[in-house]
């Protein structure tokens, strides 16, 4: 049951949430000298359920759409939801308990921080619950508009409000170099978002989820995948000029060098197939760097 659950709710990638968690607890140590453990352990466990809601909550409503079905019907796609749903694994009922399992989970955790910390803890869990239930639920359904809706989601929601939100958790209170140490880390896993799209751009457009690589096309697309990932690189330097970061955070920039040789191998037109080293380099590259920079945090605040 264990292994199912790992499986429907995608929980490997749940270290594109707790990166950012950690950075904005490590920043309130490095800046205010202050750390409470139990905060901490509280806030991880809150984000990764709200994450692993996140990924079940896509899946259940991109079911019902008919996108996941298209996906699978689909030659040249390539699946990215669990499969629990398409190849009847598990019921629709059970599969939605699971997933409104764990949005209880996150929820209690954020109401224990309110308590501990200030309402504003309670307030940035709820803004990322709303936005992940409303990327694909109607009637926002931000992932099918293809307005830039979804992307400006996933940036607050992997960025600005994990980064904060741990921040804030720690101290009561808000800095600007939290909102800068979250850009970079948020533009990076919207980058893995945004890419994952051209896996099976073709079966969204069928299904009527029109994401930013329906609407733009292949070629437009990629130049503006190539736009995030060097506006990443850039807010990593300008968060260690503001001293978001210290200066040997700087090492983090090489770990997006192996990205960047990616997109010299892709054409203008490619099989959605062709996309896969650029998804696997994508997560390499946000969650190396996000160590990274967690690293050189611990470091900072030890000396």
């Amino acid at each position: 049951m264990l292994k199912q659950f790992k499986k429907a709710s995608r929980f490997g990638v749940v270290p594109v949430m707790l990166i950012p968690v950690a950075l904005g607890a490590l920043g309130a140590f490095v800046w205010n000298g202050v750390f409470n453990v139990w905060l901490f352990l509280v806030t991880l466990v809150g984000a990764a359920a709200a994450h692993l809601f996140s990924n079940m909550i896509n899946d259940l409503w991109d079911y019902k759409s008919g996108t996941d079905t298209a996906a699978k019907e689909t030659v040249d796609a390539v699946s990215t939801n669990s499969g629990f749903l398409t190849n009847q694994i598990w019921s629709v009922r059970k599969f939605a308990a699971v997933t409104w399992g764990l949005f209880a989970v996150a929820a209690i955790c954020g109401i224990v921080l309110a308590i501990f910390s200030g309402i504003w803890a309670f307030v940035f869990g709820a803004l990322g619950g709303l936005i992940a239930y409303f990327y694909v639920a109607p009637p926002l359904k931000f992932g099918y508009r293809g307005k830039g809706y979804s992307e400006i989601a996933i940036l607050l929601s992997f960025g600005v409000l994990p980064v904060m939100g741990a921040y804030y958790v720690q101290t009561s209170h808000l800095d600007l170099r939290a909102l800068l140490l979250s850009l970079p880390i948020g533009l990076l896993t919207t980058l893995i978002l945004f890419n994952h799209h051209f896996l099976h751009w073709q079966a969204d457009r069928q299904a009527g989820k029109r994401t930013l690589v329906v609407v733009w096309g292949e070629r437009r697309a990629l130049n503006f995948s190539r736009f995030l990932l060097l506006l990443a690189a850039v807010m990593l330097i300008v968060s260690v000029i503001a001293g978001a970061l210290p200066i040997y955070g700087l090492i983090a920039l090489p770990a997006l060098l192996p990205l960047s040789q990616v997109y010299g191998k892709l054409k203008p037109q490619n099989t959605s197939h062709a996309y896969l080293p650029l998804m696997g380099a994508s997560v390499k590259s946000a969650q190396l760097s996000g160590l990274i920079m967690i690293v050189c945090l611990f470091i900072q605040g030890l000396i």
